[in-house]
């Protein structure tokens, strides 16, 4: 499936709540969870082609919200009074007129349904950790076969009169 024109929306603490290894590392520092979910959607979005929009719920903090790119990926934390929930669903709304699959990824099961009434379609925290297992997969898998277990040596890509020169000029010889 040609995924280079869909859109991933990613509701961030929603995904670092419900992965174990970022729940792990949310309990010692939140940024270091921050970013590995990150490295990990950027490794995604390379692989899939989708382009990555991880959104970040700061409707606690005071502030006109902030995006960036990091990783090539598109990094939003909502503005004041704002929640992620709200920012999915505007960001849903403003990306759709694009004639493109929009993918909601949150297991907030009330902003599934409101995704899904925007016409997105959802993927919940499991699933989306499952397709990311599977890419990494498959990327190891592709980089097995460009690069079979074999020496990358020069010796027999090149002639017997080339080969020798190079033995003498190792040993010193003239």
């Amino acid at each position: 499936m040609n995924r280079r024109d869909d859109v991933l929306l990613v509701d961030g603490y929603n995904m670092i709540g419900a992965w174990p290894v970022l729940e792990k590392l949310k309990e010692h520092h939140l940024e270091d969870a921050r970013d590995k979910l990150l490295d990990m959607l950027a490794d995604y979005q390379g692989f899939t082609g989708m382009q990555v929009y991880v959104i970040f719920d700061a409707h606690q903090v005071p502030g006109l919200g902030a995006t960036y790119k990091q990783h090539k990926i598109t990094i939003v934390y909502t503005k004041e009074k704002e929640t992620a929930d709200e920012c999915i669903e505007r960001l849903c709304s403003e990306l759709s007129a694009r004639r493109r699959n929009i993918y909601v990824a949150t297991s907030d099961l009330v902003e599934q349904h409101v995704a899904f009434g925007k016409g997105a379609l959802r993927v919940s925290a499991r699933e989306l950790l499952i397709d990311i297992g599977q890419n990494r997969k498959n990327i190891e898998e592709s980089l097995r076969e460009e690069r079979p277990d074999k020496r990358n040596s020069v010796d027999g890509r090149i002639s017997l009169e080339i080969r020798s020169l190079l033995e003498r000029i190792r040993r010193g010889e003239k």
